[in-house]
C-alpha cells in the first residue's frame, strides 16, 4: 500500500474509535472522488434540466434532482464497495463474473454517451463566453461567428487537456487534478447561490414559501400539467386543451426524464470506480467512499440546480415570451423576440395548425393558443440572464452567470476526457496513464464541432443528449445489482442478512426508477423498436449469467 494512502488508513480507523464526529472530521479531509463526480454532473445537462424545469413547471419540481441523485448514490456506492472489496476493476469483474455482453455494453455506452454530452458543452460555453463574458471579443458583432466558435472551442479543448493529463502524472498530479475539480465546483455553486440571493434582495421576485413547498415530491406532474398553466388552459375550448396540455405533458416528460439522467450518468457509473482504484483506496475506505458521494456530490448538486430552477422560475414560468404577441417596449416599438425563440414558437404554432380544423391558420388562432405557444417557446441560459439584468444588474446577470456556466461546461469536459481515456483503456488492457489514455482522452473533443451541428437553441441539445443517456443508465444498474449478490465476486465480503436485505431494496428501487425512466424515453422517441431492443439486451446477459452460474455450480 502506498504509504500516504496507509497513513490516511490509520487516520481513519483512529478517528473511528474516538467517535462519530472524529470521523466526519477525518472525512472531510480525505474527500476526492464525490467532487469529482459532480464536475461532470454539474453541466450543461444538469444546467439545462434545472432551466425547464423551472420554466415548465416552476418551482413544483425542486424535489426532482435531490430524489434522482439520492438514488444514483445508491447505486455508485454499491459499485463503490464492490470495487474497494475485490481490489479490481469492475469492467473485469462484470466481465468475468456477470456477463461479458453486459461489460461491454457499459463500456460502449460510456463512450458514446462522453462522445454525444461533450457536444453541449462546448456549444454552452463557447455561448457563454460569446455572450456574457467576452461578447465584445468574440462576439457576433466582433467577428463573424464561424470564427468566434472555433477560437473559443480551441481554447476551451486546450484548458480541457492541460488539465485532464495532470491526472497521468502520478500522485501530485492527481491531486493537483482534484484541488482544480474542487475550485472549479465551488465557483460555479458560488455563482448561482448568488444570483438567487441577488434576486431576493430586489424584492418579491421570488416566494420562498412556494420554493420550500416545491421540495416535496409530486408525481402528478409526469400526467398532469404544472399548475402554473391551469388559468391558460381553461380559457381554450376541449380540442385546443386537449392539444397543448399534450404538448405541455411531452415537454414535462422530457425534461422530467432527462434531469434524471443527468444527475447520474451512465458514465458516471463507470467513472467512480477507476478514480477510487487510481488513488489506491482500499477495503477500509467503503465508509469514506459513500461519505464522499453524500457531500461531495449531493450536496453541490442540489444548491446548484436549485438555484437555477429557482431563477428560471422566477422569470419564465406560464409567461409568454415577450415579443412573440405585438407586445410594445417602453418607447413604444415593437418587441422582437431572438431569432431561437421565434423559431421555437412559429414550430409549435405550426404544429397546432396542423391539427386544427381546416378554417383556422397561424393568423387566426386564438389567443390563449397563442399564449401558451409563447409560455412553451424554447429559451436558454443567456435569455435567463438577460431577463434578470433589470433585477441583478450586469455584473450578476452576465458575468457572474455566464462564468458560471462557463465552468459548469468546462469542469464537464475535462471529465468526460478522463472517463473516455479510462474506458478506452479498459478496452485494449492499457495501462491508465500511457498512451493509449491519452488517445482515449482526446476523443470527447469532438464536441468542437457542437456549436456548428446544432443550430437550435443551444440548451435544448443537452435535452435529447440527457434522454439517450438515461435509456442507457438500466445497463450500469442491473450490473451493479448482479454484482453485489454475487458471491464468486465478492466471496465472503458480499453483504450476509439485514444488511443485504437492505442493499438490495434500496437497488431495486433505483433500478426500478432509472427502467421506468428508460423505458419512458425510449418509448417516445422509437417506441417498440427501442423497447424490444433494450429488452433483448438485457435477457441475453440474464441467460447468458444463469448459464455461467449453472455451469460453475458443482454437480
Amino acid at each position: 500500500m502506498n504509504p500516504e494512502v496507509q497513513k490516511d488508513l490509520q487516520s481513519i480507523n483512529e478517528a473511528k474509535a474516538r467517535g462519530k464526529f472524529a470521523t466526519v472530521r477525518v472525512y472531510l479531509g480525505l474527500t476526492g472522488p464525490g467532487w469529482l463526480q459532480s464536475a461532470v454532473t454539474l453541466g450543461g445537462g444538469s444546467l439545462a434540466g434545472s432551466l425547464y424545469l423551472g420554466i415548465l413547471a416552476g418551482t413544483s419540481m425542486l424535489w426532482l434532482q435531490p430524489l434522482a441523485m439520492i438514488f444514483g448514490i445508491i447505486m455508485l456506492s454499491a459499485i463503490s464497495y464492490v470495487t474497494l472489496s475485490t481490489g479490481e476493476p469492475p469492467f473485469q469483474t462484470v466481465r468475468k463474473h456477470i456477463s461479458p455482453i453486459l461489460a461491454w455494453a457499459w463500456l460502449a455506452a460510456t463512450v458514446i454517451a462522453n462522445l454525444v454530452w461533450s457536444m453541449p458543452q462546448f456549444s454552452l460555453g463557447g455561448a457563454a463566453v460569446r455572450q456574457n463574458l467576452m461578447p465584445s471579443v468574440f462576439g457576433a458583432e466582433a467577428m463573424p461567428a464561424f470564427w468566434g466558435k472555433l477560437i473559443v472551442g480551441l481554447a476551451m479543448a486546450v484548458i480541457a487537456v492541460s488539465v485532464v493529463w495532470k491526472y497521468g502524472e502520478g500522485s501530485k498530479g492527481v491531486r493537483l487534478f482534484e484541488t482544480i475539480l474542487k475550485g472549479i465546483v465551488a465557483v460555479i455553486v458560488l455563482c448561482f447561490v448568488g444570483v438567487v440571493v441577488r434576486l431576493t434582495m430586489a424584492g418579491d421576485v421570488i416566494s420562498w414559501a412556494q420554493v420550500f413547498k416545491g421540495y416535496l415530491p409530486n408525481a402528478n406532474l409526469f400526467t398532469t400539467p404544472a399548475p402554473g398553466y391551469e388559468t391558460i388552459l381553461s380559457q381554450m375550448d376541449p380540442s385546443a386543451r386537449s392539444f397543448w396540455t399534450e404538448m405541455i405533458l411531452d415537454q414535462q416528460r422530457d425534461v422530467m426524464i432527462a434531469t434524471v439522467g443527468t444527475a447520474v450518468g451512465i458514465n458516471m457509473t463507470f467513472l467512480m470506480p477507476y478514480i477510487l482504484l487510481a488513488k489506491g483506496w482500499t477495503r477500509g475506505f467503503r465508509g469514506l467512499a459513500s461519505f464522499d458521494l453524500s457531500t461531495g456530490l449531493l450536496i453541490p448538486f442540489t444548491i446548484a440546480t436549485s438555484c437555477v430552477v429557482i431563477a428560471a422560475s422566477s422569470q419564465f414560468h406560464a409567461r409568454p415570451a415577450p415579443g412573440l404577441l405585438g407586445e410594445m417596449d417602453e418607447y413604444g416599438q415593437a418587441m422582437v423576440a431572438p431569432a431561437h425563440i421565434q423559431g421555437s414558437y412559429n414550430r409549435l404554432i405550426q404544429a397546432r395548425v396542423d391539427t386544427a380544423p381546416a378554417e383556422m391558420s397561424a393568423e387566426t388562432l386564438p389567443l390563449p393558443e397563442r399564449q401558451a405557444a409563447a409560455m412553451l417557446a424554447k429559451r436558454d441560459a443567456f435569455d435567463l440572464a438577460n431577463a434578470l439584468t433589470p433585477l441583478t444588474g450586469t455584473v450578476f446577470s452576465q458575468f457572474v452567470f455566464g462564468f458560471g456556466v462557463l465552468a459548469m461546461t468546462l469542469s464537464t469536459i475535462v471529465i468526460l476526457m478522463l472517463m473516455n481515456g479510462f474506458a478506452i483503456s479498459e478496452a485494449f488492457g492499457a495501462p491508465k496513464n500511457g498512451i493509449v489514455f491519452k488517445m482515449g482522452t482526446l476523443m470527447p473533443l469532438v464536441g468542437i464541432l457542437g456549436p456548428f451541428l446544432w443550430s437550435k437553441a443551444a440548451f435544448w441539445l443537452a435535452v435529447p443528449t440527457s434522454v439517450f443517456g438515461m435509456c442507457l443508465l438500466p445497463i450500469a444498474y442491473v450490473s451493479f445489482f448482479l454484482l453485489m449478490n454475487s458471491r464468486k465476486a465478492l466471496g465472503n465480503e458480499r453483504p450476509t442478512g439485514p444488511r443485504r436485505w437492505r442493499w438490495n431494496s434500496l437497488m431495486a428501487l433505483s433500478i426500478g426508477l432509472a427502467t421506468i425512466g428508460s423505458l419512458s424515453g425510449i418509448w417516445a422517441k422509437t417506441r417498440w423498436v427501442g423497447i424490444t431492443s433494450l429488452v433483448i439486451l438485457i435477457a441475453l446477459a440474464l441467460v447468458l449469467h444463469a448459464g455461467r452460474r449453472k455451469k460453475s455450480t458443482p454437480q
